[in-house]
């Protein structure tokens, strides 16, 4: 048995936040070095575009912060193909064909792009481009035949609609010409990581990341500015630990298990600062993130090489969706010319 396909992506619109790197980062790397997975990860410009078309400058700026995150964290195009999403046209013309077999209707009912239309306020003024961004999303994953999409729990309807894309393609064309995907949902409990800001989630928009190129000066100023239990108002005051940013950052970061859990029965008997908690957590973080700023700076200097490794991987990337593409428009029957 070959090895299992793994598509996984970011879209370019800023430098990547802890929040990625806990909750997917990490974990590619990990799938990337144990060898037993192909892995293709997705630059997803195109898709970044569907609300960013009026400043396309964004999305061109943030590629390169993107890579530069990849390669730091320790992602290797030598073990995993990192393509750009808009220099794969194929991808497109798959969308195109999987748009003929799926109603207006369902893809209004999936519960992601109903929350996301929500947060982004669109109104009445959603893009159509954005609006059926899961059927390009099936068109990603099915194009290189993964079997293995890791995704978070707010990503299950997308994946689930790309399922039923498979099955209808494969049901009306009588051929199975797709792949439908299995899910890896990340087992952690902190797969999500709030904002420094308390809320429920870390958002370059709201300014309450903290990213994985900021120095050392920045991250500190980040991290005693942090939310913490709001009726924690004395050291001798009994806090809160459950829905505790400052908490919830040390049980992802920190390995220190024993002395975490020391810390969090002071507190939450009292006679234990925030300040003492934050100062901590700021030690954890920085030890963990200044590896990932000297990799980056090293790829920083030539930017020209990281330009030529997503080169590589989008042609090799292209290929394999040639490919698949033939296959479907052999199955639907319109590749006239042989």
């Amino acid at each position: 048995m070959g090895k299992k396909i793994i598509l996984t992506g970011d879209r370019p619109t800023g430098k990547l936040h802890l929040g990625h790197y806990v909750g997917s980062l990490k974990n590619r790397v990990k799938l990337q070095d144990s060898g037993l997975y192909e892995s293709y990860i997705m630059i997803a410009d195109q898709q970044a575009l569907t609300d960013n078309a009026r400043d396309p400058e964004k999305i061109r700026n943030s590629l390169i912060q993107v890579a530069l995150d990849y390669l730091a964290v320790g992602i290797d195009p030598a073990k995993s193909t990192i393509l750009v999403q808009s220099q794969i046209p194929e991808l497109a013309e798959l969308t195109v064909h999987y748009l003929n077999i799926v109603t207006v209707a369902r893809i209004g009912r999936n519960p992601t792009v109903k929350e996301e239309i929500k947060q982004k306020e669109f109104g009445a003024s959603i893009p159509a481009g954005f609006f059926i961004y899961p059927v390009s999303q099936a068109a990603d994953i099915t194009a290189f035949k993964a079997s293995l999409v890791p995704v978070g729990e707010d990503q299950l309807p997308m994946i689930e609609q790309t399922r039923e894309i498979v099955r209808s393609f494969n049901n009306i064309y009588g051929k199975e010409v797709l792949v439908e995907p299995e899910v890896m949902v990340p087992d952690s409990t902190c797969a999500r990581l709030p904002g420094t800001d308390g809320k429920a989630k870390m958002s370059k928009s709201i300014g309450n990341a903290i990213y994985l190129s900021d120095e050392p000066d920045v991250v500190k100023k980040k991290v005693m500015s942090m939310f913490t239990d709001p009726n924690h108002l004395r050291v001798e005051d009994p806090g809160q630990v459950e829905n505790n940013p400052v908490f919830t950052y040390l049980d992802a970061f920190g390995e220190d298990k024993e002395t975490i859990n020391e810390m969090k029965e002071h507190y939450k008997r009292g006679g234990l600062g925030d300040v003492k908690v934050k100062r901590y957590l700021n030690e954890v973080l920085q030890a963990e993130l200044e590896p990932i700023r000297n990799r980056r700076k090293e790829f920083e200097k030539d930017i020209p090489a990281v330009y030529e490794m997503l080169k590589q991987g989008s042609l090799k990337a292209k290929e394999v969706a040639s490919k698949t593409l033939k296959e479907v428009r052999e199955a639907i029957g319109i590749e006239y010319f042989k």
